[in-house]
């Protein structure tokens, strides 16, 4: 009776879904608390479950679900709560993922930690591209392997047992006490874990920061399809769609945009590219540099998910180590690289440098021809040997346009790496795919980086590559207009508000070509001691925002995002993109992201409104 009800009003849902919840990143920005992310949405539908609402306008109304789609949306969460429903599991304790390596490898990194057995149990056969021997040896994860008929013929095991299952139906899962995770593989939408018995709970929040950190949750378009699925209806009839032509096409666009003949690789967002990068570039570095230690060089205040990733993948394993690369404020990126380096080299190690230029969220850029020096400059060990030379990996989203790695370029004679969030510019918010590209000189590490994109499963799906290949090649027009459009705000505020301190590129740097669209604003405060000045800014900052989300709720939005096709996005660094950055390295500013596409003047007079009340 009550599988009935949950399919039935499933159905319901599906037919009346907003188009936002298949179409956007992230839904109803106006309507986010984000210490309730991972709750609020499906406490607020189950009510309505209840009810038996599944009007559209009620949909509508629903809460932001978790962020980005990484961690997940609307269409996830429903699909999670429907299959949780028919198998008597809690909610959060159905993960879905698009990729059908991630599950098991979240597993294994926890118990990693909790130096807990692991045996992976399976029917039919294992997917091809996961690597036994590159998963125990590059990400130092231990475990058995046993191919069974079904699952009846789990045996005992002192330690956790994953069964891997390639189930024809979606939802129905084959629980019983002798498995603590089902993982059931659902080509080419992704995968489903679902954690069975209290004593596995506390793996949930573990399995959830990995689908946060290094993967994705299941897209919109496939939670939709494997809704469909659950409820035993056919797909919905798609455009057909030729992959291999929109990837061609988004190849020669990057190729294009970056002037570069590189292999491009397409991950499902940007930190699955990251962490393709990384683990690639572990296991390069194992195979040529065995016996050494691996540093990854990484600004503490940089985009959260970067920091806390980089820290992720070094706790896992004994022979990597994080060092801190201090860029922003007055701290100099090529003085601070030539410090890193040095210590570095003098241990034998080899150095992996992970950095955004412009850096987030100061807006600042280096001296690039004092950084190429610096990175390009020849070291010797504490023994006399030569150094092993730097990787240097640019994440690129800020300026996604500069072509940092063409053959005459400012790092030609470096090993460097560019990355691009694609749910920025190259997208414009309307997915996540990022991608990477590498110049001359560090294309052979480009089949490794492949390796363990492969491997994790994180390419991107095909309708990513569809939207990237629909979008990029307007994304340098849309950058200029976006640029001229934050230039004349940051002007309107220098002019209104001058004792405001704003970080922004200069003119000259945008004449080199660094035209971003992003700002940050130090709001000028007030107080007798630095405890009560830096309360007041930070109230001040959080003021503005709700007066210009709330005056403008069609474009100002409280969001991370960026290179969005419309409006403007606001955020304070220190409680969204610095989540998991040290506290004293976070920045209580705003940041201001603005579009090609929105009501300047608007914009302009609710400012002008805030000023006259501070």
């Amino acid at each position: 009776m009550k599988d009935d009800k949950v399919i039935h009003y499933i159905k319901d849902v599906l037919k009346n879904i907003p188009t936002d919840w298949l179409k956007l990143t992230t839904h109803r920005l106006d309507i986010y608390d984000e210490s309730l992310a991972k709750t609020q949405f499906l406490e607020e539908f189950e009510a309505l479950y209840r009810v038996n609402n599944s009007n559209t306008s009620a949909l509508c109304k629903l809460p932001t679900a978790f962020d980005y789609i990484r961690l997940g949306h609307p269409l996830s969460s429903v699909l999670e709560w429907g299959i949780a429903q028919l198998n008597d599991l809690k909610p959060e304790n159905v993960i879905g993922f698009s990729s059908m390596t991630m599950p098991v490898l979240a597993v294994l990194r926890k118990n990693l930690f909790e130096h807990k057995n692991t045996q992976i149990v399976y029917s039919g056969e294992l997917p091809n591209y996961f690597d036994i021997e590159a998963v125990r040896r590059v990400y130092g994860y231990d475990f058995e392997l046993k191919q069974v008929d079904n699952a009846e013929d789990i045996s005992d095991f002192n330690g956790s047992t994953i069964f891997i299952s390639q189930q024809a139906n979606m939802g129905r899962a084959e629980l019983n006490p002798r498995i603590d995770f089902v993982i059931s593989l659902h080509p080419p939408l992704g995968s489903v874990i679902m954690v069975n018995g209290k004593q596995n709970e506390t793996y949930v929040s573990e399995i959830q920061h990995v689908r946060r950190r290094e993967s994705i949750a299941m897209t919109p378009a496939d939670s939709f399809s494997a809704l469909q699925q659950l409820v035993g209806e056919s797909p919905s009839a798609k455009k057909k769609s030729n992959a291999e032509t929109n990837k061609a096409k988004v190849v020669g666009s990057v190729q294009k945009i970056t002037a570069t003949n590189s292999k491009v690789l397409l991950g499902s967002c940007g930190l699955s590219v990251q962490y393709a990068i990384m683990m690639g570039l572990i296991d390069e570095a194992l195979e040529k540099h065995q016996g050494k230690e691996i540093k990854f060089i990484v600004p503490p205040n940089c985009y959260g998910g970067t920091n806390d990733q980089a820290r992720r993948v070094a706790a896992c394993l004994k022979n990597v180590e994080v060092m801190d690369l201090p860029v922003d404020g007055d701290k100099d990126m090529v003085q601070s690289t030539d410090q890193v380096l040095a210590q570095v080299a003098k241990e034998g190690a080899v150095p992996y440098i992970i950095a955004e230029i412009p850096t987030n969220p100061r807006v600042e850029v280096p001296d690039l021809e004092k950084l190429r020096a610096v990175l390009s400059k020849s070291r010797k060990t504490k023994t006399g040997e030569n150094a092993i030379a730097p990787v240097f990996i640019l994440d690129q989203t800020f300026c996604p346009n500069l072509q940092f790695l063409k053959p005459d370029g400012i790092f030609s004679e470096i090993r460097t790496i560019s990355y691009v969030s694609g749910s920025k510019f190259p997208s414009g918010g309307k997915c996540t795919a990022g991608y990477c590209v590498a110049n001359e000189k560090a294309e052979s590490l480009m089949s490794s980086i492949e390796k363990h994109l492969k491997l994790c499963d994180n390419e991107a799906t095909a309708l990513q590559v569809e939207i990237l290949a629909e979008q990029l090649p307007s994304m340098n027009q849309r950058i200029e207009a976006a640029y001229k459009n934050t230039r004349e705000f940051v002007n309107f505020i220098k002019e209104i508000l001058p004792a405001a301190k704003i970080n922004f590129v200069s003119e000259d740097l945008a004449q080199q070509g660094f035209t971003p669209s992003v700002f940050s604003l130090d709001l000028p405060t007030k107080g007798n001691t630095a405890e009560e000045r830096e309360a007041y800014k930070r109230a001040l900052n959080q003021k503005l925002i709700n007066m210009m989300i709330t005056e403008i709720p069609n474009e100002s939005k409280y969001c991370v995002s960026y290179g969005q096709l419309k409006g403007c996005y606001w955020t304070i660094p220190a409680t969204s993109t610095q989540g998991t950055t040290k506290e004293d390295d976070k920045d209580y500013i705003a940041r201001v992201s603005v579009s090609p596409d929105l009501d300047l003047e608007q914009h302009k007079k609710v400012f002008s409104d805030f000023v006259e009340q501070i």
